[in-house]
């Protein structure tokens, strides 16, 4: 993981700029995309001067922490330096990247309809804040670029007519047939608004609070390439891109995963890999599983990081039916793209389980079992409307602790935790980076009150913590906090120690019966070799090793030809020489 000094004094334009130029033709006429390419060229060429080089890469060390920033909360203190505390004292280099979900001032839906870009909310800190912050850790900045708060002065310039900010938004007539859109809520595509120019039905993916921009006009391209400079300038070496499928419209289509879209997002990794070669593009996608990989593009030449948002609802099945036989199938089928493209293996974030990613892997009788399971673990059901009118499941919301263990404590604690903590060491052993949602890592089980203050579902699994009561909870080392946070800060431990679960190590699933979820990884050389065993059972498995010595790293357990495997345990079988 080297840090790559860049020649300042080399030219930006002269590297990329007839990709640059060939790409901005595909979105754009001729006369209008060369002189916008002369112009994106330009900006880079300013902030390439202002953005300090950093690491590239990733390795076995690098694991993803996601948080809002006011999770964790003590009076009288801005929230980021309650949140840097806390991370130093209980976390430490047990985690590499923080994923601050937005930090800008808002207007709705916990932080994505965005007022200002370039602020942070008075009520979390300060730029300061995430300097220092990112002198400890990789951050990862939202980028909100589908859609903006109507309150921003985008929308606001748009509706009274104000350069540059005319054509922001997408406006038309409120007869038009937009049957064939693609949507991900039970709410309507159009929302009208008073303009200069008389009343405007804007179109509105999620809700009537957030706008979409315009990507047709160029200015918004530009604009909003300038605020993923600025975020790298002020400390990310991650963007996210939210809600990315829906960037480009083109009515008479579905308005997702549109070629435009994928040809915005080529861009952006061209120009940066100009400006900072350091920063990834992190693409969120939460659609089925082959739409999602069209993400990382022609062999890795789009985002170097997608969300494998399949495994967090298989995972649920397996452990549900203690059958891992459709997790082994769809493993299986995990392609390595190359060396800097890799996936985000992960069960929970802010949001709920997405439920598009199992279609076509799950059959709809298992679907619908998923969504009873929800419910009767104290969850809900989000749903999104469909071209025919009908209403079908988007995401179960419910924390991850609930959805596998029932709340109303059917099983012993241990076996609740054991059942918790093998869930979460798949996506360390899996080929890509794994990621941890604060709460999640803490245990969090669902929070019912916040849903009936807030009335919104996703409150079940976006808690707000008290720091002092979090901290006792976690100097008791029997609490479920405690053990928690100390079982996976273990098993993160060690894994930062096998080379074999680098990012890019070889993988292979293999089928040892539904009891059994096994991976075997191989680093770079066959310079290590690792068989990880996960019993989704409540029964010991016996499980088979290849010819030789192993020891299990988490235990010391040493075995040869075979292993039993306690229920609902996890075994890391690292080959001796």
């Amino acid at each position: 993981m080297n840090i790559v000094e860049k020649d300042k004094t080399e030219p930006v334009g002269e590297t990329l700029p007839c990709t640059v130029r060939e790409r901005l033709r595909r979105l754009y006429p001729a006369d209008v995309a060369d002189s916008l390419a002369d112009e994106l060229l330009a900006l880079a060429a300013r902030y390439r001067e202002r953005i300090a080089p950093a690491r590239e890469g990733w390795s076995e060390r690098d694991v993803f922490l996601i948080t809002y920033g006011d999770t964790i909360k003590v009076r009288d203190e801005a929230p980021l330096r309650t949140l840097l505390r806390f991370l130093r004292k209980n976390l430490g280099p047990a985690v590499t990247i923080v994923h601050l979900l937005p930090h800008f001032p808002f207007s709705s839906d916990d932080g994505f309809s965005v007022v200002d870009y370039r602020a942070v909310r008075g009520d979390l800190g300060a730029w300061t804040d995430l300097s220092e912050m990112a002198e400890d850790y990789r951050l990862v900045y939202d980028a909100v670029v589908n859609h903006a708060s109507q309150h921003s002065a985008y929308i606001q310039g748009h509706c009274a007519g104000e350069d540059p900010y005319v054509d922001f938004a997408v406006a038309i007539p409120p007869g038009t047939d937009t049957s064939r859109v693609l949507r991900t809520r039970n709410l309507p595509l159009l929302h009208p608004f008073g303009t200069v120019r008389g009343v405007e039905h804007l179109w509105t993916t999620f809700s009537a609070d957030q706008v979409d921009l315009n990507f047709k006009n160029p200015r918004v391209l530009v604009e909003m390439t300038d605020v993923l400079f600025f975020y790298v300038e002020k400390g990310a070496s991650i963007l996210r891109l939210d809600a990315i499928p829906y960037l480009w419209k083109e009515l008479g289509t579905s308005c997702a995963h549109l070629p435009q879209t994928h040809e915005i997002i080529k861009l952006w990794r061209n120009l940066f890999d100009l400006v900072a070669p350091h920063v990834l593009l992190l693409t969120e996608t939460n659609v089925p599983h082959r739409e999602n990989v069209s993400y990382f593009g022609n062999k890795g030449d789009e985002a170097q990081i997608i969300y494998n948002f399949s495994l967090p609802p298989l995972l649920l099945w397996s452990l549900h039916k203690g059958d891992a036989s459709i997790l082994t199938q769809w493993s299986q089928g995990l392609d390595y793209i190359g060396p800097r493209a890799t996936y985000l293996n992960l069960t929970a974030t802010h949001d709920g389980i997405g439920m598009r990613p199992t279609e076509g892997l799950l059959p709809e009788a298992a679907r619908r079992e998923l969504c009873d399971l929800a419910r009767d673990h104290g969850g809900d059901i989000t749903g999104k409307r469909n071209a025919d009118g009908s209403v079908s499941v988007y995401e179960l919301n419910i924390t991850y602790f609930d959805a596998l263990n029932d709340p109303r404590g059917r099983l012993p604690l241990a076996v609740q935790i054991d059942r918790f903590v093998l869930s979460q060491a798949i996506p360390m052993a899996l080929m890509g980076i794994p990621g941890f949602y604060l709460p999640s890592l803490l245990g969090s089980r669902n929070d019912d009150e916040l849903v009936r203050q807030t009335k919104r579902a996703r409150s079940i699994n976006r808690p707000s913590l008290d720091a002092g009561v979090l901290a006792s909870e976690l100097s008791e080392a029997g609490s479920l906090r405690a053990q928690v946070l100390t079982r996976l800060k273990h098993l993160l431990a060690l894994r930062s120690t096998l080379p074999a679960f680098h990012p890019d190590a070889a993988q292979q699933i293999l089928d040892q019966g539904p009891a059994l979820f096994v991976i075997r990884r191989e680093a770079a050389g066959a310079a290590q070799v690792i068989l990880a065993f996960h019993n989704v059972t409540a029964a010991a498995v016996s499980g088979v090793l290849p010819a030789g010595r192993w020891c299990d790293a988490i235990d010391g357990e040493v075995a040869v030809n075979a292993t039993l495997v306690p229920p609902y345990a996890v075994r890391w079988f690292v080959k001796q020489s």
